[in-house]
């Protein structure tokens, strides 16, 4: 869109002004927001007409005069034109500069990426986790890639980024790096925090997602049921990783905890509960949230079978927990062994926490929630799941009431 721009020449009084001839300066003035250039000229403000911005009378010197204004004008319509033509963006401090000949400090996107990045590094794992840190260092990757595939160059200064560059970069997300919805949408998220920052700076005049929308789909979560849930706890494997892997699995069912959050627990974390039971007492890693669990006496055998393990004793954990990539790939291992038709990975048993172990067995969403570390009911219903079991075992008493109802002599009831 081409931006109109007005202008006028003024006298601007110095603040010691006492008397005689004052400075004339060109005010520039582009969607509301002004700029200003001393003209390196001075008049006395008796001969100064304000309303034209020229200098009053007809003397030959009054005409050179007014002309040189004219020709100052002529150069900035002049300059206003390139600016066009050369499809820069259009704002009083663009136009100012290129009059005057000052170059307009460009901000390139990948140094200010690259400096929020080194910010979050700097910052794991007190305010972010490793894991929002790698995301932030994929969408950067992302993001050059995307403007090498569609723009021919590795870096953009952040003024030139657009509607139509962020709406090219999810098209490109989506077809190019085959991203699901919700993964471009997570990638648009991270890259909308950079230009954040760019705007609260004053750097960019006008968001560029002004008019982007897209949304999160609902994503239906996998969890084990309670029959799948058995079949891999009651399985002994003849591989040693095998059971090893299966064990930390079934703990975080019977817990709730994320990997992060499994892979850093001590015995620091296992305290005696108001109950007289054990609890275990963590701050989670994503959210920094506290989470409170009772420990079942499945989870307490679990504990138990690895106290003396190797790398419990020399890392002080309580458990020998694998990388995350080793765990998620025996996960599958297991599944296939078990017969189990669902994508396991390590975030099933939390799924699983919350729906097969509290919530169908009738533990409310509220101590669910405190469990699993939420903030918000809102949080844990994306977690939780009723069961078709849980819905019947609830509908019964429904059933019944309406069983009675229905039968001879108790249709009248509650009639006179």
């Amino acid at each position: 869109m081409i931006k109109a721009f007005h202008h006028i020449f003024f006298l601007k009084k110095p603040k010691d002004y006492d008397k005689g001839p004052i400075p004339i300066y060109l005010r520039l003035t582009v969607a509301g927001k002004r700029a200003e250039i001393s003209i390196k000229r001075k008049v006395d403000p008796t001969k100064w007409i304000s309303d034209a911005g020229r200098m009053k009378g007809s003397t030959e010197i009054v005409k050179k005069f007014n002309a040189y204004l004219i020709l100052l004008e002529s150069k900035l319509y002049d300059t206003h034109y390139t600016l066009i033509r050369e499809n820069e963006i259009i704002t009083a401090e663009a136009l100012k500069n290129k009059y005057t000949g000052a170059t307009d400090r460009q901000r390139m996107l990948i140094p200010i990426f690259q400096k929020h990045n080194d910010e979050v590094s700097a910052l794991v794992p007190k305010e972010f986790s490793a894991g929002t840190l790698e995301r932030y260092k994929t969408s950067l990757s992302h993001t050059v890639e995307f403007m090498k595939w569609k723009y021919k160059m590795i870096d953009i200064d952040i003024r030139n980024i657009n509607n139509e560059f962020i709406t090219n970069y999810d098209f490109f997300l989506r077809s190019v790096r085959h991203c699901s919805n919700n993964t471009a949408v997570k990638y648009i998220k991270n890259f909308k925090k950079i230009i954040r920052i760019c705007i609260a700076n004053g750097w960019v005049e006008k968001d560029p997602f002004i008019c982007y929308k897209a949304r999160l789909k609902a994503v239906e979560r996998v969890f084990l049921c309670e029959e799948e849930l058995q079949a891999v706890m009651q399985k002994e494997f003849t591989i040693a990783r095998l059971n090893q892997v299966k064990d930390i699995f079934m703990f975080s069912c019977l817990t709730g905890l994320a990997y992060s959050d499994v892979k850093k627990i001590n015995r620091k974390n296992i305290i005696t509960g108001i109950d007289g039971k054990k609890w275990l007492f963590i701050m989670r890693t994503k959210t920094g949230n506290f989470s409170s669990i009772p420990l079942l006496p499945t989870a307490l055998e679990i504990l138990g079978k690895y106290e003396e393990h190797s790398v419990c004793k020399s890392q002080n954990k309580l458990l020998p927990v694998l990388s995350n990539q080793k765990t998620n790939s025996y996960l599958k291992e297991i599944a296939d062994i078990c017969g189990i038709q669902k994508q396991l990975t390590f975030h099933t048993a939390r799924h699983t926490f919350a729906t097969t172990v509290t919530l169908n067995n009738d533990v409310p969403i509220e101590s669910v929630s405190k469990m699993l570390g939420h903030k918000t009911i809102h949080a844990t219903q994306h977690y939780a799941r009723l069961s078709d079991k849980k819905l019947s075992r609830d509908m019964q008493i429904l059933y019944s009431k309406y069983e009675n109802k229905s039968e001879p002599g108790n249709q009248n009831m509650g009639k006179e």
